[in-house]
């Protein structure tokens, strides 16, 4: 029997059964709606969907704080969906959030913690939440809300009195005032389910196989930033069924749907991944992947990290196309960010692209001033941009980078993504020490995020660890196999074998990154380097001729900033940068 700590959220129907006489196919359709935006919120608030009969839903987070988040998204989410329902019977959730010690048994949890939790759903009105004062605890503060005391309650079967706190329905809290208005789901987000994957075999084995490949991509791309994934057991509804897209994305509220199947021939397993527009019933890709049967179970992981890593850059480039097709009044805080990210995905890193992100980042944040994610990636391009010159971006763009690092990891000190971002650009600015600590938090919290890992491992070598590293860029870039940085990762990579005295894979690599993208002057200037070490200056002559094409107005400051004082007397001792 394990015990542990745990916020849990409670929520019913309020008057269910009245509405259930008056229509019951019309209410259990809305039901199934709501239990859908339910679902997705809760994802993204990392909880747990642990229980639940009839009408009502209980739910495990971490965090308190999580679980009054996730609590108002759901009351204001609800409030808006359009539910076929008579306008004197609406669907109102009535929630309860507590903070307690629990029993967990077989996934099931149990004990006092959820018992408080149910009392407090009962007592809230209908539209609003009640919680107790060990979740007020460690919500307030960290919640734009304000709560009214009820006092202490004797409550059914609960020794101790509860001291009861309020947040009003929706339509109390919407007079309150600017500043004090829960936030919303963004509507913006790309909204994703992953279908259970199909076994096409017998074998009872491979349906363990399937469900766990389907878990694991959910897991992968939740940790996509931008992407909101549904919940594994929403999408787990239509196990056994063959749904057709658009049906799902009704039901789910999403605007792209993952299906797949797993199927033996021969000796071999092939899997086979398909991204849907939920929207056309179009397919935006599909990819096949072969492996010998005997190896699935121990190449589980490196296959789902190399499907996640295929389907990623598909869906950034379709919503790029979408997004590209709304009028400017109907963008958003995320389509901003989105907008950002894919422009350098699909244009890659130079002067002209870093400009138009670093105006989106601020677009975005313009619009949604505790967007974590948008001003954690925006330093990190002030910081890229100023140590390389990429892009005018105003006055001190090294302080304000350190800033918007700071004010990002201020909203969201647990993101992995925002971790990545903000420690990689404190590396760049030369605090070491912070960054990399940073760095190591946001690869705990999310193994797979690729960018913190080069983050890393280039902080390592500027610190002087070479070897170690290396093995952490190379780790970043084979996670992650499309990555639209793999040219820039690439020249530092280049760069730091040619340090280590590795000069034949210096140069593979060197020569990689400018295959990649030939409009990276970077990489242009890593090759010369090497090439003029081993005295093939003619061959460097060319790569700096290249480099300038890109980069006309390159000095020997842009050179020691990217390879040091050592490489940079590489080219003036073979009189190579004027």
């Amino acid at each position: 029997m394990e015990r542990r700590l745990a916020a849990i959220l409670a929520a019913d129907v309020a008057g269910y059964s009245r509405l259930m006489e008056r229509d019951e196919e019309r209410t259990h359709a809305a039901f199934r709606l709501c239990r859908a935006a339910i679902a997705k919120i809760v994802a993204n608030h990392r909880g747990r969907i642990f229980g639940g009969a009839g009408d009502s839903v209980m739910v495990e987070f971490t965090s308190p704080v999580e679980a009054v988040r996730a609590g108002m998204e759901i009351q204001n989410w609800i409030a808006e969906l359009p539910l076929d329902l008579p306008e004197d019977l609406p669907m109102q959730f009535r929630i309860g959030i507590n903070l307690g010690d629990v029993i967990v048994e077989n996934d099931d949890i149990y004990g006092d913690g959820v018992n408080v939790a149910a009392r407090l759903q009962a007592m809230a009105a209908p539209g609003g939440i009640c919680l107790s004062g060990t979740a007020l605890e460690h919500a307030q503060g960290k919640v734009d809300a304000a709560f009214e005391d009820m006092g202490e309650h004797q409550v059914k079967n609960i020794a101790r009195p509860i001291h009861v706190w309020r947040w009003g329905s929706i339509e109390s809290t919407t007079q309150r005032g600017p500043g004090q208005l829960p936030t919303r789901l963004e509507i913006g987000r790309t909204s994703l389910a992953v279908l259970p994957i199909i076994n096409m075999s017998d074998k009872r084995e491979y349906e363990y196989l399937a469900d766990g490949l389907t878990e694991d991509i959910t897991t992968l791309l939740a940790r996509i930033p931008g992407f909101l994934v549904v919940s594994r057991t929403s999408a787990f509804v239509f196990k056994g069924k063959a749904p057709d897209v658009r049906d799902v994305a009704r039901e789910l509220g999403v605007r792209y749907v993952v299906e797949g199947s797993l199927r033996p021939i021969g000796d071999q397993l092939r899997i086979t991944i398909q991204l849907i527009d939920a929207e056309s019933g179009n397919h935006v890709w599909a990819g096949r992947f072969d492996h010998r049967a005997e190896e699935i179970q121990v190449l589980q992981d490196e296959i789902t990290l190399g499907i996640a890593a295929r389907l990623e850059p598909e869906l950034a480039k379709s919503e790029i196309e979408k997004i590209k097709r709304r009028p400017p009044s109907n963008l958003d805080a995320w389509s901003y960010y989105q907008r950002a990210s894919g422009l350098l995905s699909i244009k890659g890193w130079h002067r002209e692209t870093f400009e138009e992100a670093v105006r989106l980042l601020n677009d975005a944040i313009v619009l949604d001033p505790n967007f974590a994610l948008a001003h954690a990636y925006l330093s990190l391009l002030l910081a890229v941009g100023h140590v390389f010159g990429l892009a005018p971006l105003g006055d001190d763009p090294e302080h304000r980078a350190i800033e918007e690092a700071e004010q990002a990891m201020e909203i969201d000190s647990q993101d992995a993504a925002v971790l990545g971002f903000s420690g990689c650009a404190l590396c760049d600015l030369g605090q070491l020490g912070r960054g990399i600590a940073i760095l190591e938090r946001a690869v705990d919290a999310d193994p797979s995020n690729a960018q913190a890992w080069v983050a890393m491992g280039t902080a390592l070598i500027q610190a002087g660890k070479a070897r170690k590293g290396v093995d952490m860029l190379q780790h970043g870039m084979r996670i992650s196999p499309l990555d639209n940085r793999l040219a820039y990762w690439g020249t530092i990579l280049a760069n730091a074998l040619f340090r280590l005295r590795r000069v034949e894979q210096a140069e593979r690599e060197a020569r990689l990154a400018c295959k990649r993208d030939d409009r990276l002057y970077m990489a242009k200037v890593v090759l010369a380097i090497i090439l003029a070490e081993q005295g093939r200056v003619k061959e460097a002559k060319r790569e700096i001729a290249e480099a300038l094409r890109v980069r006309p107005m390159l000095s020997a400051q842009d050179v020691r900033s990217l390879v040091g004082r050592h490489g940079l007397q590489i080219l003036e001792k073979n009189s190579l940068l004027a």
